[in-house]
């Protein structure tokens, strides 16, 4: 990265994310223009066109070139629809892996109108990313499940000091810059080992964080303490399985999947924006899918960038975002059918734009 430019790239995917990606880079380099930050996009191939037109789901070169950016932006991919070859593969768990992205930070929160089953959601899951029950994700080389004989399968949890470690401090260091409030999801009454070294490893590492507030509750009464209650949450971190369950389950009290961002961090200076929902091919090409997610993971990226960076223009260009969303949010003609809306998705990016367009006239 130069002085003052981001090198951010931009991936795609399969189905809607060849129409959600680009729909996000438009409005982010307008409200870049309009803040004054300098963004160089890098459009880079993955998923199944690029296995149609290059050869392979991840072509040659493709973690070179991200590795020189500031971050990008992954589209959803349709993985499971690939045709069973070699060169048709999964790129979410090499993408993470190779950039150590340990920490998926997944934003909950209710907008007026949208159909949300409270009005007052505003809560923070950080799920551990690169270990736990996930197989592709929990072994160097293969895979973390096989099958001894026709009729048993066995499947393995990796959890590690280092990785728990990881984690809830990212998750301390949000929950500090929030409401300095963070909650320990596990199960060590079952796994005493696996979750019993994650929650003591949340501990030790809270010892750095004296301000935080510090507590834990057991995955399955979380499960239902944040249908009935998820109001007394902020901050939460968890394993890896339970918090890809649990934010699904939150995104379900604030209108679906399509209200489910997500920024995937490390320590490092790399960042992927990743929207927590698949690629939906039932409803791609019909102009309908819900963008919110990929667009506020864009928003999440540029503004953890510019504090990364220090450079307050990537801040006031995420603020300037958030405002076009919350406005587009407001209006049932910019919001689309999932969240009680009559808009299309053309229409939502038209809201957004055109709010960021009237806060920038009125401050200038």
């Amino acid at each position: 990265m130069s002085a003052s430019t981001l090198r951010i790239g931009l991936l795609n995917g399969d189905d809607i994310g060849h129409e959600i990606v680009p729909a996000s880079h438009r409005i982010a380099e307008a409200a870049a223009r309009a803040s004054g930050l300098s963004i160089d996009w890098h459009p880079i191939p993955i998923g199944r066109k690029a296995l149609d037109e290059l050869g392979h789901t991840m072509p040659a070169g493709t973690l070179e070139r991200l590795g020189e950016l500031d971050g990008f932006i992954l589209g959803p991919i349709g993985h499971q629809a690939y045709p069973k070859v070699p060169e048709a593969i999964n790129p979410h768990p090499i993408l993470r892996k190779s950039f150590d992205l340990f920490a998926n930070v997944r934003p909950t929160r209710s907008y007026p109108g949208l159909g949300c089953l409270y009005d007052d959601i505003d809560l923070v899951i950080v799920r551990e990313n690169n270990e736990g029950f996930q197989p592709d994700r929990n072994v160097v080389a293969g895979s973390g499940e096989f099958r001894p004989t026709h009729d048993m399968t066995i499947s393995v949890r990796v959890i590690t000091r280092e990785g728990s470690r990881k984690v809830a401090q990212a998750a301390l260091e949000i929950a500090r810059a929030r409401r300095k409030r963070l909650t320990v999801v596990h199960k060590d009454t079952v796994f005493k080992l696996g979750c019993g070294m994650f929650v003591e490893e949340c501990h030790k590492a809270g010892e750095a964080f004296p301000d935080v507030t510090i507590d834990e509750v057991i995955v399955d009464t979380f499960a239902m303490k944040l249908v009935r209650e998820p109001q007394r949450f902020d901050t939460v971190v968890t394993t890896n399985m339970f918090g890809d369950i649990l934010t699904d389950e939150a995104a379900g009290l604030v209108g679906g999947l399509g209200m489910a961002p997500g920024l995937c961090i490390g320590r490092g200076d790399i960042a992927m924006a990743q929207a927590t929902h698949g690629s939906a091919p039932d409803i791609a090409g019909k102009g309908i899918a819900n963008p919110y997610a990929m667009i506020e993971s864009t928003r999440m990226l540029i503004e953890w960038l510019g504090r990364r960076h220090g450079l307050p223009a990537a801040g006031r260009a995420a603020a300037l975002m958030k405002t076009g969303i919350e406005a587009a949010l407001a209006d049932p003609a910019t919001r689309t059918p999932d969240i009680r809306g009559s808009g299309t998705q053309a229409d939502m990016v038209d809201g957004i734009l055109a709010a960021m367009e009237r806060h920038s006239h009125a401050a200038a």
